[in-house]
């Protein structure tokens, strides 16, 4: 085993739920029945690894775990497979998910009544960046110290990202990994040819892919009269600020603080503002409106359109009817005046439901989460189902895994939605004025005292802050 290596293909084949997976509005309860399983003789070697193992200790006298998200770890009716991690904590530990299905705009209000309730939720989905800190200053989430050790062999390569995330004094969130398909910059190579452009993979590959040669792609291209739009999207103004290593608020010894004033956030925001004053920037042109149009990659319309990974997290033939045949994907351009390659980076992770009924059991979970990713063959078994189920190339699965690279090694983690609903809101909203036509300047006299007064709040006060 190298435990230095990280297999991330295994975890993705959850994370996917984002945008793969249907929303449920029920909320009754449900271990989910296999629609579909591994085949017998994977399943037999995830077996025998995940037995033959000193990583992986103990037992469960409570098997069940409880799981509330808009989207369902079991196999569902997708198509998708069971994920590899999920696979050894049932052949380990006889471990089973009991899935409580809701929405993306209800599950707060569902985990409180739950909570409320006293049902026993067990574990929460941080990856959406939303939930930490705030669900632990509101006392939604509880300390995870007591069931991980983040020093030991399965953590010890993740333990620093985990520590970054201390608040109060403990670990509430729990980081499988740092992921580095937030953000990529999706595109058909059939429109880069016919464009006379170069492929930003072969940018990419010789070290020139940065925001200048990504703006001299977008200038050469766009011609909205000729239904020409450059770059297209939601995720892209983030996205390219996090390639300069801030964010709007980061934790610096388990305070909040704002970054707002930091040079390179203004250098992001005046490219954001060239880029629209360049006529590259697709929305609000002509009748294009304010909807993203993913569909014009595929149809030639649309240069680039950065989006997570997790449009890819499908039959191929789904992805490929948006995307086209020729679609490819490539990291977010590196700044140029940035002194590594950053990119806008997620977590893999998760929190422990206050009240929960068996955190242990979360904990081995986890657990088999981070031994699927450096056992090497039970980390290859992961790839398959990418090649299997999504129809990924080889070729894919490489540039995936150096978006991972990039992320492990320079993790950029944004954290602005997680503070409170209401300061998420004033980032969310006036960060993106500038690809707009709204100089930074305007932006930044108009938010930075409202963010810094929610950040003075919350660290007065870091688990009983009045917040909403």
């Amino acid at each position: 085993m190298n435990k230095t290596r990280i297999f991330t293909s295994t975890l993705l084949v959850s994370a996917m739920s984002l945008s793969l997976l249907s929303c449920s509005s029920s909320k009754e309860s449900s271990v989910s029945e296999s629609k579909r399983d591994l085949d017998s003789s994977v399943r037999e070697e995830i077996h025998e690894n995940a037995q033959n193992t000193d990583l992986l200790t103990g037992e469960l006298e409570n098997k069940e775990i409880k799981w509330l998200s808009d989207w369902d770890i079991n196999p569902d009716g997708t198509g998708k497979n069971v994920p590899t991690e999920l696979a050894v904590f049932q052949e380990r530990y006889g471990g089973t998910i009991k899935h409580y299905p809701t929405t993306y705009e209800t599950r707060y209000d569902d985990l409180a009544h739950y909570i409320s309730s006293g049902e026993g939720i067990d574990f929460f989905y941080a990856g959406n960046l939303d939930a930490f800190p705030n669900g632990a200053i509101r006392g939604m989430f509880a300390p995870v110290d007591d069931y991980i050790d983040f020093s030991q062999p399965l953590w010890e390569d993740i333990q620093d990202l985990n520590d970054s995330f201390i608040w109060d004094g403990k670990h509430y969130l729990v980081a499988v990994e740092a992921t580095g398909d937030n953000v990529a910059v999706v595109y058909n190579r059939k429109t880069i040819a016919e464009a006379g452009l170069e492929d930003p993979k072969d940018l990419y590959d010789r070290g020139e892919w940065d925001w200048d040669t990504f703006q001299d792609m977008l200038q050469k291209f766009s011609d909205p009269s000729s239904e020409h739009y450059g770059l297209d999207g939601w995720w892209f103004e983030f996205g390219l600020i996090d390639t300069t290593g801030v964010t709007p608020v980061s934790i610096e010894d388990g305070k909040l603080v704002s970054n707002l004033s930091d040079p390179a956030i203004e250098r992001a925001e005046n490219r954001l503002y060239d880029l629209y004053q360049t006529g590259c920037i697709a929305i609000g042109v002509g009748d294009y409106g304010w909807d993203a149009k993913p569909n014009y990659i595929g149809e030639g319309k649309s240069l680039f359109y950065p989006v997570g990974l997790y449009e890819f997290y499908t039959e191929k033939s789904q992805w490929q009817s948006k995307y086209g045949e020729d679609v490819f994907f490539v990291p977010m351009p590196k700044d140029p005046d940035a002194d590594e390659y950053y990119i806008p980076t997620g977590m893999n992770s998760y929190m422990f439901v206050s009240g929960g009924s068996n955190p242990e059991g979360v904990a081995k979970f986890l657990e088999c989460k981070r031994f699927a990713m450096l056992d090497e063959a039970t980390g290859e078994l992961g790839n398959q189902q990418f090649r299997e189920d999504f129809g990924w190339t080889d070729e894919m699965i490489e540039m995936k895994d150096e978006m991972y690279r990039l992320a492990s090694e320079n993790p950029v983690i944004d954290i602005s939605r997680g503070i409170s609903k209401d300061c998420g809101k004033v980032l969310d909203d006036n960060m993106r004025n500038a690809s707009r036509g709204t100089p930074w300047s305007e932006t930044y006299d108009m938010i930075y005292s409202v963010v810094d007064k929610f950040i003075e709040e919350i660290n007065a006060a870091p688990t009983s802050a009045d917040i909403e």
